[in-house]
């Protein structure tokens, strides 16, 4: 009885990520699903993004509490919206649904998901994105792809901050990349620091151009 639950959960959730993505897709509206752990840098990338990609940029901010990061993201001028859990790990497509109901970014918007920080539920509960990508920190350590490999199967992208602190904090390069080239041996994977904009150039022109190819292709 139990799997029978879960699954009618889940077969509802993909139901309702899909009327996102259409929504998405009629409007030309370039979601992307920003998952990470608490402090990795998600609301700092998404700030440095705004003031390098050409595109607009607008924000869905997850939170279980506070609208911290969305009065911060307003303050600078970047749309945002906050959607606060209430102390749930994770966004759903319902939440996105009803944001989109109030906040409705311009057509060929790029629109961050900013999920709130959890390496484990996010990763089981699309939202209707056009991109999924998977943010870290040095500090969080080097084997995050071996014991959260769930979160890295449909990544389209993985960006590794803070890499200003790597001497400090003995990661270890290689022993990260083999158990992310396990996962996915073709991911691209952005290293990135938010404190200095190191390789952010090479990641907004990434963003930039999946971003465009979506939106090119979108119903107008």
């Amino acid at each position: 009885m139990e799997i029978d639950i879960e699954q009618d959960l889940f077969e509802n959730e993909a139901k309702l990520a899909e009327l996102n993505r259409s929504w998405f897709a009629a409007h030309r509206v370039a979601a992307v699903n920003l998952l990470a752990a608490p402090g990795a840098g998600k609301t700092s990338l998404i700030r440095r993004t705004a003031a390098l990609c050409p595109l607009p940029l607008a924000v869905i901010e997850g939170d279980p509490a506070s609208r911290i990061d969305t009065d911060l993201l307003n303050g600078l001028g970047i749309p945002a919206h906050q959607i606060n859990t209430e102390g749930g790990c994770h966004l759903e497509a319902q939440m996105i649904g009803q944001a989109l109901q109030e906040f409705q970014p311009a057509a060929g918007t790029v629109l961050f998901i900013e999920n709130v920080g959890n390496l484990i539920c996010t990763a089981s509960f699309p939202l209707g994105e056009a991109l999924r990508v998977v943010m870290l920190g040095v500090s969080e350590g080097d084997d995050k792809p071996f014991k959260y490999p769930l979160i890295f199967e449909e990544a389209d992208a993985v960006i590794l901050n803070k890499i200003d602190l790597g001497p400090f904090v003995d990661f270890d390069r290689e022993r990260f990349y083999r158990g992310i080239r396990t996962i996915d041996p073709e991911v691209p994977v952005f290293e990135v620091s938010c404190r200095t904009g190191a390789g952010l150039a090479e990641w907004s022109r990434w963003l930039e151009r999946k971003a465009g190819e979506y939106l090119d292709a979108a119903t107008v």
